[in-house]
């Protein structure tokens, strides 16, 4: 099912667990390694399932695709400075509306990028987890990951003794 759009870029059909069809390019695709190989090795001519991705999921998935495709410039037609401070401030503006998202959905988008092997789909979504998580005390983080204490209070009381610069804030 491997199509060309009416700009002559290769497309490849990509398949939701739950079987959503989205069509992406090859070009906009190749941010992903495992899509990369994939197209290299002639494997998406039927599609491209991916079970472990929704369909709401891959939806964001191919947005932020489509988005670093079209924004990135291409090697031939490299743009002056300025046009380039330019699509990178147009990149960061968009990055940090995309990771404007519940937790669920972060961490679901963190999954996808890593199994896609989408590196800086990685990086972004790890980067807003931690973000997120950084000015947390303990017992906040544990919730937001549901932690179970398994220290008694005396092991507890300990661990932060030792570790008081830890939980200085």
């Amino acid at each position: 099912m491997a199509a060309t759009a009416d700009n002559g870029e290769k497309m490849i059909l990509l398949i939701s667990s739950d079987g959503e069809r989205f069509e992406l390019s090859e070009a906009a695709a190749s941010q992903s390694k495992t899509l990369s190989h994939m197209i290299e090795d002639d494997c998406t001519d039927n599609g491209v399932p991916l079970p472990n991705v929704t369909a709401v999921v891959l939806a964001k998935v191919v947005e932020y695709f489509k988005k670093h495709a079209a924004v990135t410039p291409k090697p031939a037609t490299e743009a002056v400075a300025a046009d380039k401070a330019k699509r990178e401030e147009e990149l960061k503006s968009f990055d940090a509306e995309f990771v404007d998202v519940d937790r669920t959905m972060l961490f679901e988008l963190i999954l996808a990028a890593n199994f896609l092997n989408a590196q800086d789909l990685l990086d972004l979504t790890c980067q807003h987890a931690a973000d997120l998580i950084k000015d947390m005390s303990v017992e906040e983080v544990r919730e937001v990951f549901n932690i179970t204490n398994d220290f008694t209070p005396e092991e507890e009381a300990e661990v932060r003794k030792e570790n008081a610069w830890a939980f200085d804030n």
